[in-house]
């Protein structure tokens, strides 16, 4: 299992084009990618649940992959934290 904390440095938080980042390579990933913000997780595969955490500028999130090809898929997930998010 790979994690990565990130804090969130776009104003808008999390938007639409970062869910849809993470929920598009969930759903081309064999990983369970899931995103956590202060007790509340979810899977990055459901778009609505992402949306719905009301993740904001300055918040910090833990995302974990885990699974048979975490190794490819733990640094795009770093990549949409760091160019978007």
């Amino acid at each position: 299992m790979k994690e990565y904390t990130y804090q969130v440095k776009n104003e808008l938080g999390m938007h639409a084009r970062p869910a849809g980042m993470f929920v598009k390579l969930a759903k081309q990933s064999q990983s369970v990618i899931e995103i956590q913000k202060g007790d509340k997780k979810v899977n990055v595969s459901r778009l609505l649940a992402v949306m719905g955490m009301g993740i904001r500028q300055g918040d910090t999130i833990t995302l974990t992959v885990d699974g048979p090809d975490e190794e490819q898929v733990f640094p795009e997930v770093q990549k949409v934290c760091d160019e978007i998010l």
